[in-house]
């Protein structure tokens, strides 16, 4: 408006100055447009009563509220406990305190948040701190060997630097239960704007934009945080961790990391890896855009926060960032995916498909045999397939659909490539064509092998008949899922590959352990008239009940 004032829209507007807990008013109804695809709270006019989320419902004397007037702001609800701070009474715009603080724990959760806070405050180190108040080092003591001491740091940073008067001259040196409260509701249950602000505090302790070379730095902590506390906890869930070298951080992590900061824009508009990248600007804006885009980033300080400070997760809840892994009773063996390139491959899927994991078929375990490869992958719903080639990259492609043995393309349009190693990332499906997957065998005319995208002979993904070798041709990309060369050659050969099935198959379909060629004499008879070798010979699993006809 003109005299400076905002004018708000829909149920907001019923609010009134005194009555808004919950509430931003920084936010006027016509600010600069926002990035495409991004849309943050409150900078459109809000939609009809009944589409606000639960948590505008609280501020307007709806749901927990059963139509009372909300509690005097900077109190807690009798009910609900929900901390309430008024508009105007957090400080400048520039930091935390500029957005209205309103505690999203549930009654039962705030009272755990409180206990875990009167245990951090009594605990050793806090005499040191101010009275109800707790230092870093109760906080390191607390958690122990659970976080690696820098993201334990970085945590307690985040906390410190909250400024819920809006009149502090500068972080305190311990944590408040304000604080404490403030920093993990916006952790645990914030939008991507209130993540993102707590996250420029764990980054540094200077008002304005960070450079992008500190998000970075920030990114690898977080990545190799959570690695390090889903393995401390034993909630890997079955997945080896990541081979520990000797240079800098893992691999896998710098890898993950880089993949997560694909999604970040500073201000000069530099892309991640180009020359000047590290020392771009990143100001709130670009950061509540890159938490938005990268919903990882988020869920990584949730189970940061969660597992590491043992707050607000049941010991028998199973972490929610990793499938369970099935190798099969008493098959143990070196798999191509440790738990940084599952968690990464989950994060692609969805529902059901992330939940549990079965081998059908590893190289190492049931041999170099495309007829096993076959026998072992069909009818068992969707799978993800991979391989490392000779040049030690690992790639592969997501099947949405039961594999079948045919001479035509098969699959839709939610199969994807992915490359683990030396990068991860993952190339959906472009709309150019409909080759999404396709497996042939014993055919004269038509080429016999398992392929992704592209067309015969210019696949972007493909395993020959002759099993031990493939190609991966993107010039400039494969037409079907826009990837690379996923290979370190074009024309490469490979020392593994695993296939695991992500969901059960609609109808259950007993594995087949014998080859195709059992059932399939035609071929087996032309296969030997040539002179060529049944690979599979000599590794046959000895039988079990549960093949025998009938069973």
């Amino acid at each position: 408006m003109a005299d400076g004032s905002v004018q708000w829209e829909g149920p907001v507007a019923q609010l009134g100055a005194a009555g808004a807990c919950c509430v931003s008013l920084e936010r006027p109804l016509n600010p600069p447009p926002p990035s495409p695809g991004f849309f943050p709270r409150l900078r459109v006019p809000l939609p009809p009563l009944e589409h606000v989320t639960a948590r505008q419902r609280r501020c307007q004397g709806i749901g927990p509220w059963k139509g009372q007037v909300p509690p005097s702001p900077g109190r807690r609800h009798s009910e609900t406990g929900l901390l309430c701070q008024r508009p105007g009474e957090m400080g400048n715009n520039k930091s935390l305190s500029g957005s209205t603080f309103c505690s999203q724990f549930l009654p039962e959760e705030q009272a755990e948040i409180d206990r875990l806070f009167d245990a951090l405050s009594a605990g050793a180190g806090s005499a040191q701190a101010s009275p109800g108040a707790f230092s870093l080092q109760a906080l390191k003591s607390h958690v122990g060997e659970a976080l690696p001491p820098e993201m334990v740091t970085r945590l307690f940073d985040g906390m410190r630097r909250v400024d819920l008067t809006g009149r502090a001259r500068g972080p305190s040196d311990s944590v408040s239960r304000e604080q404490f409260t403030a920093a993990l509701s916006h952790l645990l249950k914030g939008t991507s704007e209130e993540k993102s602000l707590v996250i420029l505090k764990m980054i540094t302790a200077t008002e304005g934009p960070v450079r992008a070379g500190q998000v970075q730095e920030f990114t690898e902590d977080l990545v190799g945080a959570v690695e390090h506390v889903l393995a401390h906890r034993q909630e890997l869930r079955g997945w080896p961790r990541p081979r520990r070298t000797a240079e800098g951080p893992l691999a896998g992590v710098r890898a993950l990391a880089a993949q997560l900061l694909l999604e970040m824009k500073p201000q000069g508009g530099q892309k991640f890896l180009e020359p000047q990248w590290a020392n771009g600007e990143c100001d709130r804006a670009a950061m509540e855009d890159w938490v938005f885009r990268a919903p990882l980033v988020g869920a990584f300080l949730s189970e940061v926060v969660r597992r590491g400070f043992l707050v607000l997760s049941s010991p028998a809840e199973p972490a929610a960032l990793l499938p369970e892994r099935h190798a099969g009773p008493g098959r143990e063996f070196e798999s191509v995916l440790d738990a940084l390139a599952a968690l990464y491959l989950s994060a692609q899927l969805c529902g059901e498909q992330r939940r549990r994991w079965r081998l059908l078929f590893s190289s190492r375990l049931h041999g170099q045999s495309f007829a096993q490869l076959c026998g072992r992958i069909t009818r068992q719903g969707p799978c993800l397939a991979l391989l490392r080639d000779h040049g030690g990259h690992v790639f592969g492609g997501f099947a949405s659909c039961s594999w079948e043995v045919k001479p035509q393309f098969q699959g839709d349009n939610k199969c994807f490539l992915f490359s683990i190693a030396p990068r991860m990332a993952a190339y959906a499906h472009t709309g150019y064509n409909d080759h999404f997957m396709y497996l042939n065998h014993g055919q004269q005319t038509l080429p016999n092998g398992l392929g992704m995208g592209g067309q015969h002979g210019y696949f972007g993904l493909w395993v020959d008949a002759d099993f031990g070798k493939g190609h991966s041709r993107a010039k400039p990309a494969c037409t079907t899922y826009g990837s690379p060369q996923l290979s370190a050659e074009e024309d490469f050969r490979f020392d593994t590959m695993e296939v695991w099935a992500v969901e059960e198959p609609s109808e259950q379909q007993p594995v087949s352990k014998k080859s195709i060629l059992d059932t399939d004499p035609e071929t087996r008879a032309l296969l030997e008239a040539s002179g060529r070798t049944r690979h599979s010979e000599g590794l046959r699993e000895v039988p079990d009940r549960g093949d025998a006809p009938g069973n």
